[in-house]
């Protein structure tokens, strides 16, 4: 299995959406590094093949690619949950040892019902914060915070069980947050989400200040959340760089199962052939 060499594109060559930072800035720190990182299942030996790439502190990543172009298994392999083949991983300069916690990260799962197993949604914020050993103070100003951040204080006694799945994916985003993690993964996080609470979710992570990455097929709300995108297929990386530059090659969107998005198409051109 083979594939050209990996496209990059300057984020500074298409316009992105967000302020541009000062060429004067000083350098951010790389908070994950990983190098020829490999992975596969029994029935599956390839899933990624030696990926190589550095995320800075602050940025917003976008992961795009077809069904089972390997975006969870990446997203696994950087939390720890699975352990890579070959290559290695480090967060903030130090090697992650896989199956061990690292409160630093915090991966949001595609579906919030395997995310939320408490009795209310107030239990369900405070656990992560519980579990780090904080004190009952601590824990209920997190929990306060968080779910003042992802605007679902007027949910906090409610069971999750009874609420929409927007509510619950809000919930579940809470419930990272309470923890403090420097680096949240975000998988499908708009697959449950109504028009009003994908707009939220958009400004929420425009304003946010921790290092996300974000695996979706929904590729308008890549654009609008992202600052940076890399394109999987294959097992390996094709492109990395500006959003618009990147989805709005189509031969190059076409080639690895992608259309290009609405936003990007020029009026009056033909959308679907």
């Amino acid at each position: 299995m083979t594939n050209g060499p990996t496209m990059s594109v300057s984020i500074d060559s298409v316009s992105t959406g967000f302020a541009p930072r000062s060429m004067a800035a000083e350098p951010r720190p790389a908070v994950i590094a990983a190098q020829t990182l490999s992975f596969g299942y029994p029935d599956q030996p390839d899933v990624l093949c030696q990926i190589s790439l550095t995320v800075q502190a602050g940025d917003r990543v976008g992961i795009i690619g077809h069904n089972g172009c390997g975006k969870t298994t990446l997203f696994m392999l950087l939390c720890g949950v699975l352990s890579p083949a070959a290559g290695e991983i480090l967060l903030f300069g130090e090697p992650l040892k896989p199956g061990q916690f690292c409160p630093k990260v915090g991966l949001l799962f595609q579906d919030p019902d395997d995310q939320l197993f408490s009795a209310s949604v107030r239990d369900d914020v405070a656990f992560g914060p519980q579990n780090m050993g904080l004190g009952p103070t601590e824990v209920a100003a997190r929990v306060a915070q968080a779910a003042d951040m992802a605007g679902i204080t007027h949910l906090l006694d409610r069971l999750p069980h009874h609420l929409s799945g927007g509510e619950k994916q809000m919930v579940a985003i809470a419930g990272l947050l309470a923890m403090t993690p420097q680096i949240i993964l975000y998988d499908e996080p708009t697959a449950s989400l109504d028009l009003r609470t994908r707009r939220r979710l958009i400004r929420f992570l425009q304003n946010s200040t921790e290092t996300v990455l974000i695996s979706s097929h929904d590729l308008e709300f890549v654009l609008e959340a992202c600052d940076r995108v890399i394109l999987i297929d294959e097992g390996r990386i094709i492109a990395d760089g500006c959003p618009r530059a990147i989805m709005s090659n189509q031969a190059l969107m076409e080639k690895h199962g992608l259309e290009k998005p609405h936003s990007l198409l020029p009026h009056g051109e033909q959308h679907h052939r």
